[in-house]
């Protein structure tokens, strides 16, 4: 029998190749027993500390939705916060309809006046703890999403990715995940990289 596993997912819901990957992520469950549990972490924490903000002016905004990621794990769990990535992402990323918070709370079963989390700082430390957290298992030189599974010695081992687009589908998602079981289980592992030649794409790969 198969060893069932529970993946870790920490994401930024602006990013959309976190978005993609995360569909991947989706994927990965229909074919292999795999659990995912959502967790955030912030593009803008990351690059706090730079002298140039590689988001831009945008960066700002880019607390508005993790804030409300984090306001909706702690009042309605982890599974909530997944149904409501993939609302927001729906919206962000498939339909252009970016910042529509309390649309995407609404389309996830949420009540609205959550979004009201997008303008407080009273989640910040949540998010932080979490950003962390990813930061600790993955290294501080990365971005989102950071994926950490289970090594063969118990040790829980984080990676920066995949970054992957289009996701691939059905079986062919099963082998990157398997893929990534192996690389996991090398202690010396570290990175595998490649320039990215085109934009983002938001189908699933035949």
């Amino acid at each position: 029998m198969t060893e069932q596993r529970t993946v870790d997912f920490w994401f930024d819901p602006v990013c959309p190749y976190t978005w993609i990957t995360s569909r991947w992520m989706v994927e990965v469950t229909r074919v292999r027993p795999v659990t995912v549990r959502w967790r955030v972490m912030s593009l803008s924490v990351l690059n706090e500390h730079r002298d140039d903000n590689p988001e831009g002016e945008w960066g700002d905004y880019m607390w508005a939705p993790v804030r409300v990621c984090a306001a909706v794990e702690e009042r309605f769990g982890g599974r909530a916060l997944g149904d409501l990535f993939t609302a927001m992402g729906t919206r962000f990323h498939l339909q252009g309809d970016w910042g529509n918070l309390a649309g995407a709370l609404a389309d996830a079963g949420l009540p609205e006046e959550m979004a009201n989390a997008a303008e407080s700082s009273a989640y910040d430390e949540a998010i932080r703890s979490s950003h962390a957290q990813a930061l600790a298992l993955a290294g501080d030189d990365i971005g989102t999403p950071v994926v950490s599974v289970t090594g063969p010695g118990g040790e829980r081992v984080g990676f920066f990715g995949p970054v992957v687009s289009p996701a691939p589908a059905g079986e062919k998602a099963g082998q990157l995940w398997d893929g990534l079981l192996l690389v996991a289980a090398v202690p010396g592992f570290y990175e595998i990289k490649r320039t990215r030649v085109e934009e983002p794409r938001f189908d699933l790969a035949d």
